[in-house]
């Protein structure tokens, strides 16, 4: 009997798991024990169903699921997984500040001043004078009238959304924002458009269409594309703000520390006036090597969400060792304002060798974020599991995160990296995308082939 190509083996599956995912449980015999509620198994929930077909597949396919690595130490841009130290490029450590002594420093003075907690909402708890100290100096690098802090950086943005927005709004998107943007807007109430990726000429039509239906009008998208590694011609969104009377919110988690001479984000990249976006959100877990989420805009736009957006007065506040790491960072970065530029250079090397070796970059446009696109999961999940054994921790992005012909490696890449440790997993990559296809990715006939 011929062997199950990965393909047929991945259809049956999946025919399987659709036959029974929405499957009743049987009827039990009058006298026979009565099987668990189903109002109260947790087993019988979609989510876990899902989940449990994907670990499934995985098993039938012979492959280590790539997520939830057990990592037990770290050093510089390595990370000991499994006992075997291997160079992470699943960081978004970007300016490599996160082990720095200024951090550790600052976060050690901040835990001996102010304890490990906040202790409360900073509504009946009070302004820490290291949270006015951390908004005051975000504001003024991002070059507006202030900034509020927020324990999580996927809340901020529903947070914001949930605030502006409601019945009578509309919220227009990119199509590849990310998921917390998504979540905002369904729990705002709002209206919304999804527009194509980067598609201002489309939005700018729709809204010529739509607009006058609506109040309030606020147009969503990213500085740098978390998936892709891509970025939009701001200015035309920007012109799209003025026409249609709407605000224009930047999602720059991505892109600040990144974009830009000076890492200012996308607007300084692509000189646009500050004054003509309403809304900066960005994350202090990227280049500020902490954790949270932050909005910077007016005076009226932050008290407005202080005062009104549930997920800020109902939350505790931003915790001391977070506040003094995110400050420390951004200081380090205003001192040494040429690391935004020495990451660029990283970034453009990988996308070159990648290309040179006939790697498939997609959109990316040679910043931190470095797709190779494969087009399979099952693909993409192999090859990061070789990776791994080779010494290079690099995670695949795959359905449902995006569409299965849309599914790639993504490599992030940090200042701490070197363009010899690029070669090399580039080499790597480029070795295990032409053994896969050389066995049609059939796992037994490529892992025969690296074995002979």
């Amino acid at each position: 009997m011929t062997q199950q190509t990965n393909s047929q083996k991945l259809d049956a599956l999946r025919r399987l798991h659709a036959s029974t995912r929405h499957a009743r449980p049987a009827t039990p015999e009058r006298g026979a024990a009565k099987p668990a509620s189903s109002r109260t198994d947790f087993t019988t929930l979609p989510a876990w169903k899902e989940m449990q077909f994907g670990l499934a597949t995985a098993a039938a396919l012979g492959l280590d699921p790539p997520f939830f690595r057990p990592v037990s130490a770290a050093r510089g841009t390595q990370l000991c997984i499994n006992g075997q130290w291997v160079e992470n490029f699943a960081s978004y450590d970007y300016l490599s500040l996160n082990r720095g002594p200024e951090v550790a420093q600052a976060v050690a003075q901040a835990v001996a001043d102010w304890g490990v907690s906040a202790t409360a909402s900073r509504l009946v708890g009070g302004n820490l004078a290291y949270h006015d100290a951390l908004e005051d100096e975000l504001a003024d690098f991002l070059g507006t009238e202030a900034a509020l802090t927020m324990v999580s950086g996927h809340g901020t943005n529903q947070a914001i959304l949930r605030t502006l927005c409601g019945p009578g709004d509309l919220i227009a998107v990119d199509q590849l924002a990310h998921n917390s943007i998504y979540e905002g807007i369904r729990v705002s109430g709002a209206a919304h458009v999804t527009f194509p990726h980067n598609d201002a000429d489309w939005l700018d039509r729709r809204l010529s269409e739509i607009r006058e239906d609506y109040d309030r009008v606020l147009v969503v998208t990213e500085g740098l594309f978390s998936m892709d590694g891509d970025v939009p011609d701001l200015a035309r969104f920007t012109a799209i703000r003025r026409r249609h009377d709407t605000w224009l919110m930047l999602d720059e988690a991505h892109s600040i520390g990144v974009l830009g001479k000076t890492g200012r984000g996308i607007r300084e990249e692509q000189g646009i006036d500050p004054g003509e976006v309403d809304i900066v959100m960005g994350t202090l877990s990227k280049t500020f090597c902490s954790a949270g989420g932050f909005v910077a805009g007016s005076r009226a736009l932050i008290e407005t969400i202080g005062f009104k957006a549930p997920g800020f007065i109902y939350s505790v506040g931003l915790s001391a060792p977070h506040a003094a790491a995110s400050l420390a960072a951004l200081r380090a970065l205003r001192a040494d304002p040429g690391l935004p530029e020495r990451l660029r250079g990283l970034g453009q090397h990988f996308r070159a060798r990648a290309q040179a070796a006939g790697l498939d970059c997609g959109p990316s446009e040679g910043y931190a974020i470095a797709p190779v696109m494969l087009g399979d999961s099952v693909r993409a999940t192999w090859i990061s599991n070789q990776l791994l054994a080779a010494g290079f921790n690099v995670l695949p992005i795959i359905a449902p995160a995006v569409q299965e012909r849309h599914a790639r490696l993504r490599f992030f890449l940090n200042v701490g990296h070197d363009e010899a440790v690029i070669d090399a997993v580039i080499a790597k990559t480029a070795e295990l995308v032409a053994l896969a296809a050389q066995g049609g990715f059939d796992i037994s006939a490529t892992a025969a082939a690296q074995r002979g």
